[in-house]
């Protein structure tokens, strides 16, 4: 406990020097968090200095090893550092899908050279990463997927499409699912590979949604190489490496309710009640807002511990299973009812879409609870989770 308590004052003295001060303020109205990646443009050097900084002690991945560029701190040590940035209110250095998705699936499967490629450049901010998973025939019946690759001497070239590959405009790598074996069962002949987005061939369509926002893409891949070397796992076997992938990523889904980072540019559903409905006796005056508050908050109280239990289970060496369907269905079921609330708090405030009679934070209030609903549907819908639920954690016949 000594060395712990030790670890603790030295790094809340480090960050105290280290860390700029407008990174301890919330993300303005059109800033993003850090997603790092070759086309990244940093308007505030601040940020980039923060990342340059955390990312040299490898705190940008600070459980990862050391050898990865990571910070190589055990569970408790990463449990420290998240307090300290959180009581400095610092923001996260870096987010992204390297950091959430594919490296902890190439720590858990992929070869030693794919990780010693792959990994540092995630930690340092410097490749930013795209899921092909979903395609127009294949979204939450996802082994359905047409995207073909078929052999060439040292390549597989590959030609297909996905959809709602999240920020494939902005991305610098993509890890796919593609069909390398056409007759063979529905599952396998799958494999799983690492494709450069500069390579030719490959082409990105924005696609826009009804919040106004522009994550979500279509991406074309007319018979693009991509190494033999690029593949994670066994050819044909890539279904097994797909799964564990998804484990990680419904995790992370589950804890969107708070933003990457737990950053967040409105306020929270506690203070819009106080502010938008006032006190009485110094309790916030609409008792039906009080109890689904309340509610709410026990709710992502209860999901927050699990969560935490589960990334400790993962940083102790048990790789996530089916039961972060639980995470995924649970977290974003409660991300909607968290965003209803807060639009039930603005009342006629919230009817707004642009014009004087609405000021910026309530106008994003209205669009990310739109933005609310694509979460059950992203990563595999509600419905998928239940069914998984059903079959392989509970074990009910089909």
């Amino acid at each position: 406990m000594a060395d712990l308590d030790e670890f603790r004052r030295e790094t809340r003295a480090w960050l105290e020097a280290n860390a700029p001060a407008s990174m301890r303020t919330p993300l303005g109205e059109h800033e993003e968090p850090c997603w790092g990646g070759r086309k990244a443009r940093y308007d505030n050097p601040d940020v980039k200095r923060w990342l340059d900084v955390m990312a040299a002690r490898g705190w940008t991945a600070p459980t990862w090893p050391t050898a990865y560029g990571g910070g190589g701190l055990g569970r408790d040590e990463a449990r420290v550092l998240s307090q300290e940035l959180a009581a400095l209110r610092l923001r996260p250095p870096l987010v992204g899908f390297g950091l959430t998705m594919i490296g902890p699936t190439l720590l858990q499967l992929g070869t030693e050279e794919l990780k010693r490629t792959h990994l540092p450049p995630i930690v340092r901010g410097e490749v930013r990463w795209c899921q092909g998973y979903s395609e127009p025939g294949a979204g939450s019946d996802l082994a359905s997927l047409q995207t073909r690759a078929v052999l060439d001497g040292d390549h597989f070239v590959v030609t297909g499409q996905k959809v709602w590959t999240s920020y494939a405009d902005q991305a610098d790598w993509m890890f796919l699912l593609v069909r390398t074996d056409p007759t063979a069962p529905k599952h396998e002949g799958i494999s799983f590979l690492l494709m450069d987005m500069t390579s030719p061939g490959v082409s990105v369509k924005p696609i826009k949604l009804i919040s106004g926002y522009s994550p979500f893409c279509e991406t074309f891949l007319d018979n693009v190489r991509v190494p033999r070397t690029q593949v994670m796992g066994e050819v044909n076997k890539g279904w097994g490496v797909a799964k564990a992938l998804l484990g990680h990523e419904r995790t992370m889904i589950a804890d969107i309710g708070k933003g990457f980072g737990g950053e967040t540019r409105t306020r929270t559903a506690v203070q819009l009640a106080r502010d938008y409905l006032g006190p009485r006796e110094g309790a916030i005056a609409d008792p039906a807002i009080r109890h689904r508050l309340a509610q709410v908050e026990i709710d992502q109280r209860c999901l927050d511990w699990t969560l935490a239990r589960s990334r400790d289970e993962a940083k102790a060496g048990h790789a996530p299973g089916p039961e972060t369907s639980i995470f995924k269905y649970y977290g974003t079921e409660l991300n909607k009812r968290r965003r209803e609330l807060m639009v039930s708090i603005l009342g006629p405030q919230a009817l707004g879409w642009e014009g004087d009679g609405f000021d910026s934070e309530e106008l994003e209030i209205t669009r990310e609870w739109l933005r609310s609903r694509g979460n059950s549907i992203e990563g595999g819908t509600s419905e998928i989770q239940l069914n998984i639920i059903a079959k392989r954690v509970l074990g009910l016949p089909d």
